[in-house]
């Protein structure tokens, strides 16, 4: 079985992260198991610093700096349970010593599976005025949309500020509940859940769409490719 290895950024998407991969491997392994898993997250401040600076460059070198270290423990593989800085991933595949699943890609091709047609896009500002989703839909003929940019801004206020330090408010699940009901009168199918904290307080239960959980898809992608 491989070892996977977590490239972290934020806590509370890591830990859900790290988290299904341990409860959902004795479905697939048997009872108590999973793969071993090695996780490194320098502080999140060093990342929050490049994205306001706008250095996808300086993203790239805090993921490879976190690869390196992975590929000293012992993984064979790498996955990242955060959205937004896989704007660098380019930057990052290239000098890699080891190989990635990419969540964009991963959620892509679950949206495929389900049929969807026309995505909702749900993240921080700086993923969803980024190209990471839009290139992978569009790669596989899926139409998406962004919210509009007030709405960016609240629900990116709402991740940074509540989500992130692990503060979940009704008020603001209520926001993101109204965002999704207007998303879908705007012709939304379904909505990408494209912070890795959104799945903590939107789920198909709480949904006006179907949801796509980027955080549990990649983890779920990351016990298939461990125990094959």
């Amino acid at each position: 079985m491989k070892h996977i290895g977590i490239v972290g950024c934020s806590a509370e998407g890591a830990a859900l992260c790290y988290r299904t991969i341990c409860s959902e491997g004795a479905a697939l392994l048997g009872a108590h198991e999973h793969p071993d898993i090695t996780m490194h997250t320098p502080p999140l401040s060093k990342y929050v610093s490049c994205l306001e600076a706008g250095d996808l460059s300086g993203v790239g070198e805090l993921m490879l700096d976190s690869a390196r270290r992975l590929e000293r423990a012992g993984a064979d593989f790498l996955i990242c349970p955060d959205n937004t800085i896989h704007q660098a991933f380019d930057y990052v595949a290239e000098r890699s010593p080891l190989p990635w699943l990419h969540i964009a890609e991963e959620s892509a091709a679950l949206a495929r599976e389900h049929g969807f047609q026309k995505v909702g896009l749900l993240g921080t500002r700086w993923l969803v005025e980024s190209d990471v989703y839009p290139d992978k839909f569009d790669a596989l003929g899926i139409g998406w949309a962004r919210p509009e940019p007030e709405e960016v801004a609240e629900i990116s206020r709402i991740i940074m500020e509540e989500l992130v330090p692990g503060r979940f408010r009704t008020d603001s699940i209520s926001y993101f509940q109204a965002l999704i009901e207007r998303m879908k009168e705007r012709g939304a199918d379904s909505v990408l859940l494209g912070c890795t904290e959104i799945p903590l307080i939107i789920s198909d239960e709480n949904s006006a769409l179907p949801t796509l959980d980027s955080t549990r898809t990649l983890a779920r992608a990351a016990l298939r490719a461990a125990a094959s």
